[in-house]
């Protein structure tokens, strides 16, 4: 199993970063909206997920954790054995956070792609979050 890890500093409140990307049902589409186009829970712990070009994806609630401000979500789909993601939000000086965005994928050659997309999406979501606070 493979390992992508992403860490942003981000220009907002550690309470407010957690407010969107603590939030499984809408936090994709709050924090990218061009690339998410839609985000909603098809049940109580499944999220499903549409791509500004169409494709749909559906992604587990694995674990929530408010006191630590984490949140661990699996994808599920054909493409994947496994997958475990979370992102973890910590307080830095001056009222600033710390987002810890980590991919674990099971077969490896997912990797490479799981990697060039949160290297293009981190920058859109921590401006998302920066012009929210």
């Amino acid at each position: 199993m493979g390992s992508v890890i992403r860490e942003m500093t981000v220009d907002a409140s550690p309470e407010k970063v957690w407010q969107t990307v603590g939030n499984f049902a809408e936090g994709p589409r709050l924090t990218t909206p061009d690339i998410f186009v839609d985000c909603r829970l098809v049940e109580p712990d499944l999220r499903q997920m549409t791509f500004a070009d169409g494709k749909v994806v559906h992604e587990r609630l694995i674990a929530r954790d408010e006191q630590a401000r984490r949140i661990v979500w699996a994808w599920e789909g054909e493409e994947v054995k496994h997958d475990n993601t979370s992102m973890q939000v910590f307080a830095e000086n001056n009222g600033r956070s710390r987002l810890v965005w980590i991919h674990d994928t099971a077969p490896d050659e997912l990797c490479g792609w799981l990697a060039a997309a949160m290297d293009q999406l981190a920058p859109e979501i921590r401006r998302s979050l920066e012009a929210a606070n």
